[in-house]
């Protein structure tokens, strides 16, 4: 049986496109908005809006306690964090957790494993996937350039929480090195409040391919096959297309049943992404994005499937809707990405 009520924690796109899939259940939706986005399409399209109050302290979509506050008052029974702002806060998930509402999303330690990229690439390597070469949280100067002259330059410095393509220098050189991390570590502790980064090795233009699954509480798994985003600016996705013009028929199999096993290695549920670099041949992990992406539509135009409502259904404790075998991908689609620079 359906929940009722949803609250849409987030604003744009992804927020109208969360509010039409739950119309479609027959779910009464709720929207939030700060001031400025007052008149914007989300607003008008949920049953509800309330207003966020900014105090100049937190952004108004990442105030917390402001948001559970709104779902207390109004006895809303369930929260869609969308992408982006709270989609990949442990804490926000098990605070809604903690008061009985449904959070549409990883279990919020699954959340936690997963924003540590070095912890990340661990579970990875434990489910059979090849990763990068790469190193521990970077302590000190002397042991990143000790892990450098072990992997082999160039190395890429990576934040170790966070995303975004932000927290992310390449270095060629010992001297390159220490003011890679320098930079990069600076640019993660303004950007995610943290700080700390660790070594992996560059991959000189590889193709960038990323796996969409779902997984229910009962331990089934599927893909939705691949999205190729070999196309990015400053570390940033601009294009996104599926199926990629990379994989064969057997190449795509191969790497959903990985991508699937490690899911289920990770006791994941929801939708999620499974991201990897891909050269020569070889497929090399990146990470796991616990969350709806921007470029799910791609997926959504291909396979027929709607990744947002079988999230929703998912967190009500039923089983996927269908079977990895009742999966089909037709034609080929695109997405693209414009940016205000």
């Amino acid at each position: 049986m359906l929940f009722n009520s949803l609250l849409v924690a987030n604003r744009g796109e992804i927020a109208i496109r969360i509010i039409r899939a739950a119309r479609e259940l027959g779910i009464y939706t709720y929207a939030i908005y700060t001031p400025v986005d007052k008149n914007a399409l989300h607003v008008k399209l949920a049953n509800e809006a309330f207003e966020l109050i900014e105090d100049g302290k937190t952004p108004g979509y990442l105030d917390i306690e402001q948001i559970i506050a709104i779902c207390n008052r109004e006895g809303i029974e369930s929260i869609h964090p969308g992408y982006g702002f709270l989609s990949e806060s442990e804490e926000f998930a098990r605070r809604v957790q903690e008061i009985g509402i449904n959070f549409i999303g990883p279990p919020p330690e699954v959340i936690k494993l997963l924003g540590n990229k070095v912890k990340s690439r661990q579970e990875a390597m434990k489910a059979g996937l090849t990763v990068p070469e790469g190193s521990d949280i970077i302590s000190s100067t002397k042991y990143a350039l000790k892990e450098a002259q072990r992997i082999g330059f160039p190395v890429i410095v990576k934040a170790v929480f966070g995303g975004g393509g932000m927290g992310i220098r390449v270095a060629r050189t010992n001297r390159e090195l220490r003011l890679a991390i320098k930079s990069a570590s600076a640019q993660a502790q303004a950007a995610f409040g943290r700080g700390q980064v660790f070594l992996e090795k560059f991959i000189e233009q590889p193709r960038h391919i990323e796996f969409q699954i779902l997984a229910d509480s009962y331990g089934n798994v599927v893909h939705l096959g691949e999205r190729e985003c070999s196309i990015q600016r400053r570390n940033q996705k601009l294009l996104e297309e599926a199926p990629s013009k990379a994989l064969s028929p057997e190449k795509r199999k191969e790497i959903g049943e990985m991508v699937c096993e490690l899911a289920r290695n990770l006791n994941y549920v929801s939708a999620g992404t499974v991201e990897f670099l891909y050269k020569n041949n070889q497929v090399m992990f990146n990470e796991i994005n616990p969350r709806i992406q921007v470029e799910h539509p791609v997926t959504e135009m291909l396979t027929g499937k709607d990744i947002v409502k079988e999230q929703i259904k998912i967190s009500l404790g039923q089983e996927l809707s269908f079977k990895q075998e009742e999966i089909n991908f037709r034609g080929h689609a695109m997405e693209l990405r414009i940016n205000a620079e």
